[in-house]
């Protein structure tokens, strides 16, 4: 069976408009990203919207949190801004048990050349093949239970609440 991927925006994917210095969305960068990454898992992509995070609200996350209900695979990726992850998380962990769902995104967009979205993007499709099912957040490495994570503003870097 194949990993779903949900699409919802963040910086993930967002491109840079040199004229005007303003970061918006075009189309999602996740086939490219694969290729380049030379993955050979089986995915299925969908695009769900293309929001920044502090954008979202409880009713994204309740369109987030049906299709994760009712796609087939038990297996989930779902792209999001790093800014409310957390919160989507919480969320998803409130409504969704017999799934694998796993939470990444990009400190830097990925069209910038040096994100870290290929090395996120890499470590989610890892994480959500060996996770015991469950709500987690994939950034820099490491994988957070949903109940225990948080975005640390000032080292830019995902960490442990305990």
């Amino acid at each position: 069976m194949s990993i779903r991927i949900f699409i919802t925006g963040g910086t993930f994917d967002k491109e840079y408009n040199e004229l005007n210095g303003t970061l918006f969305f075009k189309d999602t960068h996740l086939p490219e990203m694969l290729k380049l990454g030379r993955s050979r898992v089986n995915v299925d992509i969908r695009t769900l919207m293309m929001i920044d995070s502090l954008e979202m609200n409880d009713d994204d996350r309740e369109v987030i949190a049906r299709q994760c209900e009712h796609t087939d695979e038990d297996k989930i990726i779902i792209t999001h801004g790093t800014d409310t992850m957390s919160e989507t998380a919480r969320f998803l962990a409130n409504r969704i048990t017999d799934k694998t769902i796993v939470i990444t995104g990009a400190m830097i967009p990925y069209k910038f050349g040096s994100s870290d979205g290929l090395f996120n993007l890499g470590s989610a499709l890892a994480f959500v093949q060996t996770l015991p099912k469950g709500v987690y957040v994939a950034m820099n490495g490491r994988f957070f239970n949903w109940d225990n994570v948080r975005k640390n503003k000032q080292t830019g870097e995902f960490e442990e609440l305990k």
